[in-house]
């Protein structure tokens, strides 16, 4: 088997995605959430085909961060323009008939077969900086959270009954 084209339609809480192969044959689909387990589970589905082609809808919109997470794994990536998809859904279904369905088709087959010199994303620089921060900061918030919650327990082990209620995670 070729390579095959998993086009993408993300929105902000699930991406459904669709898989054909060079001949528009659809392989397979499926609609994922945008948490760490729906892309978990997106990544090991795509697994079945070896050789695969990313093509997401608006790039640098509501896809941005999913085509960002799918080069970072070192996946291959293209951004398929929503007019571009729109175009192929109508020719199609001879209706403009929209579901996140026929959307993630219309991507692939954009992508596959009809459309030549699509943009091919890189790893943005920027972007992965900014989740380095935002990791940093979730582990210290947690380390900041577990500190206080020893520091009440050995309070109230030291000064039963006398434990100082106002330490929070907020005092500074």
């Amino acid at each position: 088997m070729g390579q095959v084209i998993i086009g993408v339609d993300p929105h902000k809480l699930s991406a459904t995605v669709e898989v054909v192969d060079q001949n528009e044959q659809l392989l397979g689909a499926g609609r994922f959430s945008t948490d760490q387990t729906g892309y978990a589970a997106m990544r090991l589905y795509a697994r079945s085909w070896p050789e695969r082609l990313w093509a997401v809808e608006g790039a640098n919109g509501a896809g941005h961060p999913l085509a960002q997470r799918l080069l970072e794994a070192g996946e291959n990536v293209v951004d398929v323009p929503a007019k571009l998809a729109a175009r192929v859904r109508l020719f199609d279904t001879e209706q403009n008939r929209k579901t996140d369905a026929l959307d993630a088709h219309s991507i692939a087959i954009v992508a596959g077969v009809r459309t030549q010199g699509l943009r091919v994303l890189k790893v943005d620089g920027e972007l992965e900086a900014l989740r380095m921060l935002a990791d940093r900061r979730e582990a210290l918030t947690r380390r900041r959270v577990a500190s206080v919650n020893r520091l009440q327990a050995l309070l109230a082990e030291l000064l039963p009954g006398q434990a100082k209620k106002d330490i929070t995670t907020g005092t500074g």
